[in-house]
C-alpha cells in the first residue's frame, strides 16, 4: 500500500492506476486502497507551502479522482471514513474555481462528504444547500475583489434565515486577510485551500 501512497505524491499517474487496479483484482479490501490514497494526499498537503507548484496540486486532485472512479463500485455500501459533511462554492459574480476545487479533492481525501456548489453562486443557492445537506462547515471562494461584498451578502442571508448558529464558515481568495474576514462575518479565513481543510479538521474535530 506503501507504493500506492508514494506513487500519488510523486505525481505518477498511471503507477497509481496500475497500482489501484492490481489490488481490486487481487480483492484487496478497498478501503485500505483508499487510505493508501489519502495518505498520498496527505503527504502532498503536508509539503504545500513554497515547496510544491499550484499545478501539482490540481494534477493530485486529478489523480485521486480517477483513484477513486475505479475504487468507488466496490466502495459502496462500505463503511467508509466520513469526518463530515461541507458544503463549498464559489460566490456569485466570480467564476474561478482552482482553489476551491483542490480544497474539494483534499477535503474528500480526508473523509469529509462535499457538496460542490459549483461557481457564481447566488446567496439562496448557499442558504438552500444548507437546509437540504445540513452541513457542519460552509466555504466560500472568490478570487476576484469584487467577490468580497457577494460573500458577506451571502454571509448576512445566511443570518438572516436563521441558519447561521449550525454552521461554520470559511472564506478563501487571494484578496482575503482579517479585516475582510471581520467584514463579511465569516469564522476564518485563508488563501491557501490546504490551510483551509487543515482548519476544518480542526473545526469538525472538535466541535463544528
Amino acid at each position: 500500500m506503501e507504493e500506492i501512497s508514494e506513487a500519488i505524491a510523486n505525481l505518477e499517474e498511471e503507477k497509481v492506476l496500475r497500482l489501484v487496479k492490481e489490488k481490486l483484482d487481487a480483492n484487496t479490501n478497498p478501503l485500505q486502497i483508499l487510505d493508501a490514497c489519502r495518505k498520498g494526499m496527505a503527504k502532498i498537503g503536508g509539503e504545500s507551502g513554497n515547496t510544491i507548484f499550484l499545478t501539482d496540486l490540481i494534477m493530485a486532485g486529478e489523480i485521486f479522482n480517477e483513484a477513486m472512479e475505479l475504487l468507488m463500485p466496490k466502495l459502496v455500501g462500505s463503511s467508509t471514513q466520513n469526518l463530515g459533511k461541507v458544503v463549498i462554492g464559489t460566490v456569485q459574480g466570480d467564476i474561478h474555481n482552482i482553489g476551491k476545487d483542490i480544497a474539494i479533492n483534499f477535503l474528500r481525501a480526508e473523509g469529509f462528504e462535499v457538496v460542490d456548489l459549483g461557481v457564481d453562486v447566488p446567496p439562496e443557492k448557499f442558504i438552500n444547500a444548507i437546509k437540504e445537506h445540513n452541513p457542519h462547515v460552509v466555504g466560500m471562494s472568490g478570487l476576484l475583489t469584487l467577490s468580497i461584498e457577494p460573500m458577506k451578502k451571502t454571509i448576512d442571508a445566511i443570518n438572516d434565515a436563521n441558519l447561521r448558529a449550525g454552521v461554520k464558515v470559511i472564506a478563501g481568495g487571494e484578496r482575503m486577510d482579517d479585516e475582510v474576514c471581520k467584514h463579511i462575518g465569516a469564522d476564518a479565513w485563508v488563501n491557501d485551500a490546504i490551510e483551509g481543510v487543515k482548519i476544518i479538521k480542526n473545526w469538525v474535530g472538535g466541535e463544528a
